[in-house]
């Protein structure tokens, strides 16, 4: 019983720490920042405005898109990486 006790205490605790965790996806050569927490949601996006061209919006569209998929899959790798010492125990605790 101690044992579960302690990993969801660390489980908590690590979910915690995703909470505060930015990450940052760009495209555009800095056009475009997109910022993802470790909970996998979006915290900002900035668009630099001397890149942007009003009569090719598409780009920055695509801009737009490219770096939130790259800051999502980097929060994703980062909290998979963060809980993998954890998971091995959820077995023993019937998750």
């Amino acid at each position: 019983m101690m044992d579960q006790a302690k990993m969801i205490m660390q489980l908590k605790k690590a979910q915690k720490e995703l909470t505060k965790l930015v990450i940052e996806g760009t495209a555009g050569d800095g056009a475009v920042v997109v910022s993802v927490t470790g909970e996998l949601k979006i915290k900002k996006v900035t668009i630099d405005p001397e890149y942007v061209d009003l009569d090719d919006i598409g780009v920055l569209e695509r801009w737009i898109e490219q770096a939130t998929r790259e800051a999502m899959t980097k929060a994703q790798e980062v909290a998979a990486e963060k809980m993998k010492p954890l998971m091995g125990g959820l077995g023993s605790l019937g998750l």
